[in-house]
């Protein structure tokens, strides 16, 4: 079967469709099918993967997209299925339909909350966004994103939170499958936390507070800047990612005198960031709006300990003092007792890590993407390919 993938961000970059697109093209490529990845890139010629990859460089925006539409439009002219990636779809999804090809969806936030909180049209959370109406504006690009996913065949949400969203658009329960993430790391990880340390230059008696995300607004990095302030000076926080709010973080560690212990390491490797997870003491994630987070996987899967917000799909991977810690989005009192409370109980935080690592179970690669590729199989009217071995977690 020929599946074209389309992506808004693609390694080296950092997001969750740069970590989940390649894993499924690697994993359907491997299965037989012929797999094609378009995709913003800042890379102009990815090498290295198993499948092709059609690169849309950095340009002038509008340009970009065009570009873009005309990618997907070669590329789909053969194909069995197109498997759209991105909340701002209407290009790729309209070279989809001129086309008449199958189309499947994975929605990973609702991109008119996305593109109009970005453009300071309300600052409203995803989770009150739902319920409330707004100006003309919003109202359009509502009506846009209901157009384009009326086009698809099935809409795909990665958590329950997310399926519940798209119900609250109207679409019917039958069009929209909830089909979790999948871990993409690793299956064993053999650099002990010492080890990380070392290769990473770290300090072996530090207090390593990680946060993995792309630096939007909506993440809260400046809460757990705030919380540092506060805790002894052998703690410091490191934060894998870039983003608009940068250089207002930057400023924030300053004025408050914690810029020797903020460390902003920009977009990092994703075999570099499985070192960060291992030699990390804690991760955090304090946003108000997650998905199903991938790095949130990858942390349960390579026993690290985690606090996050009790926001949006969080709670379905970590349960507050089952298997981590969870506060409210900016509580910079719950963040500070969850950071204390696993730091200072060796035990409590062991057996977090153990329940994270049963939990996991039920996202391995294998059995999330054979149940994707099934799907794909069933609109296409292609037969699937053998089943596959299912993967495990090992104990680390």
């Amino acid at each position: 079967m020929k599946i074209v993938l389309t992506s808004p961000i693609f390694p080296p970059d950092l997001g969750g469709p740069a970590t989940y697109v390649p894993s499924l093209a690697q994993y359907l490529s491997e299965r037989g099918h012929d797999v094609t990845v378009v995709a913003f890139c800042s890379d102009p010629d990815p090498q290295g993967w198993n499948f092709r990859v059609v690169s849309i460089p950095r340009c002038w925006m509008p340009l970009r997209y065009l570009k873009d539409f005309f990618a997907v439009w070669r590329e789909v002219k053969h194909a069995d299925l197109l498997y759209i990636n991105e909340h701002l779809a209407l290009h790729v999804a309209l070279a989809g339909r001129l086309r008449g090809v199958p189309m499947v969806i994975r929605v990973c936030v609702d991109g008119t909350w996305e593109i109009s909180h970005r453009l300071g049209w309300h600052d409203d959370t995803i989770s009150d966004f739902i319920h409330r109406e707004y100006d003309w504006r919003v109202a359009f690009a509502r009506r846009l994103q209901k157009l384009w996913w009326g086009w698809m065949r099935r809409i795909i949400a990665p958590s329950a939170f997310l399926r519940g969203m798209v119900l609250g658009h109207g679409v019917s329960p039958q069009r929209c499958e909830l089909i979790h993430n999948a871990y993409h790391g690793p299956l064993e990880y053999a650099p002990t936390q010492a080890d990380a340390r070392d290769a990473l230059g770290l300090p072996q008696d530090r207090k390593v507070l990680l946060t993995i995300c792309r630096l939007m607004i909506w993440k809260g990095v400046d809460g757990l800047i705030r919380v540092l302030s506060t805790l002894p000076e052998d703690h410091h926080l490191y934060i894998c990612g870039d983003g608009d709010e940068l250089d207002n973080w930057t400023a924030v560690a300053e004025s408050l005198g914690v810029a020797d212990r903020v460390h902003f390491l920009g977009n990092v490797a994703h075999a570099e960031v499985m070192g960060w997870i291992r030699a990390a003491d804690l991760f955090l994630l304090n946003s108000s709006y997650e998905g199903l987070s991938h790095t949130l996987l990858e942390v349960m899967w390579m026993g690290t300990p985690a606090a996050v917000s009790a926001v949006c799909g969080n709670p379905e991977l970590i349960e507050d003092r089952v298997n981590g810690r969870t506060f409210g989005f900016q509580d910079e009192a719950g963040i500070r007792d969850a950071i204390e409370g696993i730091l200072g109980d060796p035990e409590a935080a062991q057996v977090y890590v153990e329940r994270s690592l049963e939990k996991i179970q039920d996202f391995a690669r294998d059995k999330i993407f054979g149940r994707t590729e099934e799907l794909f199989c069933g609109i296409a009217g292609r037969p699937a390919p053998a089943a596959s071995g299912t993967d495990t977690v090992t104990a680390h």
